[in-house]
């Protein structure tokens, strides 16, 4: 089973980016070489793991590949070939030695056999494929014994194993064949060995996205995350950062089962929304047996994520933002009853109401979430004296606030964690500054030769 999370999740972090436009933390990683590598990568990204295991053999791989320097040594076009050809299906189209007559190398020569070019182009692309898979595979077998990539490429020896591919791995390379064998070779490929070809190909889709990532690692100097059992309800996070800002603040984080509620406060502009979206980011990818924008990562697996960031108002429904509030919280707590390992974000709870429902209703829901110790919560608020009760209420909440430092009468944003809640308030300080006062009390110009 797969990590459990949602629409609202994927579009707080910007997982996929907006509509219509190529950024997210997808976008980061897509430098696959191939169509179908970049396909099955988007795969994983929709389909985050759940098991420590496979969180880690996952990571392992991929740091494996980075550490060897090992590259992709296949042309992409060879690929692209592969995949159009053996989406032919019909029988009809299959090749046969009858074919080889006058009235063929006639039509060739004149209008060109584009049918048979295809046929030819693709035969030649796997045959490719297949030989450069036996070199590869011999070149990286010592350095992959004992790993877990071991039984991936066990998998792909075995495939190339078979009987009727081996005249095919024989054939010179770059070579014209003659009409007969590729006829017999598109037989074999493309109606009897097809099943064993998309294997083969799906297999190597997965050894392009492992060596992409593992580029990525080493230019963007990202970590690679150990996963540890859930039960352990442990994160340790150091010098963790959004991956998609130019100029990042590193941040560091540690969750415990003492600590399993992280409740973040600071000003407006002091960049809590950022934090949290960075500590869900790493999360995620974390789950993903990714690496991480942080330099150092260990975290307990979870069974789900959810987060609450960006929420929109339903306007469809005629809902104010305060009943969507409502309706996320409502979806997250039946998730929350089903005592899955869950991480959860909210952020600006109940921002869409007053001040007094704001507090009560912060005090009341993390509390009642501080009561789930199988589960992380990360709660931020702008309403400061809710946390002033929680303290006195909640031993396992671990209190932490971005500060605001006054140059004069300008803040100044430091976007750097410390512990305890702040008292910062500079909305009036920010208004003043910017002379909205001012401009409405001007008396409008009256101009009188008009």
């Amino acid at each position: 089973m797969g990590l459990m999370t949602d629409k609202q999740t994927l579009n707080d972090l910007n997982i996929f980016g907006k509509s219509g436009t190529n950024g997210g933390i997808y976008s980061i990683f897509n430098r696959t070489h191939t169509r179908g590598g970049s396909e099955l990568l988007e795969e994983m990204f929709r389909n985050p793991l759940s098991e420590v295991d496979a969180v880690n053999a996952r990571s392992t791989t991929i740091r494996l590949f980075g550490a060897n320097g090992i590259a992709f040594p296949y042309d992409a076009t060879w690929f692209d070939g592969a995949e159009q050809y053996l989406l032919d299906t019909d029988e009809r189209s299959r090749l046969s030695d009858q074919q080889d007559n006058l009235k063929r190398k006639l039509n060739q020569l004149i209008a060109g056999d584009n049918a048979y070019k295809a046929i030819e182009k693709g035969v030649e692309s796997l045959i490719a494929i297949l030989q450069t898979t036996i070199q590869f595979a011999d070149t990286i077998r010592r350095q992959m014994t004992g790993t877990p990539y071991s039984k991936e490429l066990a998998v792909i020896e075995e495939l190339l194993k078979e009987n009727e591919l081996q005249a095919i791995l024989q054939e010179p390379a770059k070579q014209k064949l003659p009409f007969a064998k590729v006829a017999e070779y598109d037989k074999i490929l493309r109606f009897r060995q097809r099943d064993v070809m998309n294997r083969l190909l799906r297999l190597l889709y997965q050894t392009d996205v492992y060596i992409s990532v593992a580029r990525i690692a080493a230019e963007k100097q990202f970590s690679f995350p150990l996963a540890l059992p859930r039960e352990q309800q442990t994160v340790i996070l150091e010098d963790f950062y959004h991956p998609s800002l130019t100029t990042p603040v590193a941040n560091t984080i540690n969750i415990s089962p003492s600590s399993n509620v992280i409740f973040l406060t600071g000003a407006n502009m002091a960049g809590k929304s950022t934090f949290m979206k960075a500590l869900g980011i790493c999360m995620y990818l974390g789950q993903m047996g990714f690496p991480v924008p942080a330099s150092k990562m260990e975290f307990s697996v979870r069974d789900g994520i959810f987060t609450t960031i960006n929420l929109p108002d339903n306007l469809s429904m005629g809902a104010s933002h305060f009943y969507a509030e409502v309706l996320r919280i409502k979806n997250v707590a039946r998730e929350l009853s089903r005592d899955k390992y869950l991480f959860v974000i909210f952020d600006e709870l109940f921002r869409g109401t007053n001040v007094k429902d704001a507090h009560e209703a912060t005090i009341a829901v993390t509390s009642a979430i501080a009561r789930r110790k199988n589960c992380m919560f990360v709660v931020s608020t702008h309403i400061i004296e809710a946390g002033d009760v929680l303290r006195e209420k909640c031993a396992n909440i671990n209190f932490v606030f971005l500060p605001t430092l006054m140059e004069g009468n300008k803040p100044v944003y430091t976007h750097k964690l410390q512990s305890g809640i702040t008292a910062d308030r500079h909305g009036m300080v920010i208004i003043k500054n910017e002379g909205i006062l001012d401009i409405l009390a001007r008396k409008k110009t009256v101009n009188k030769n008009a």
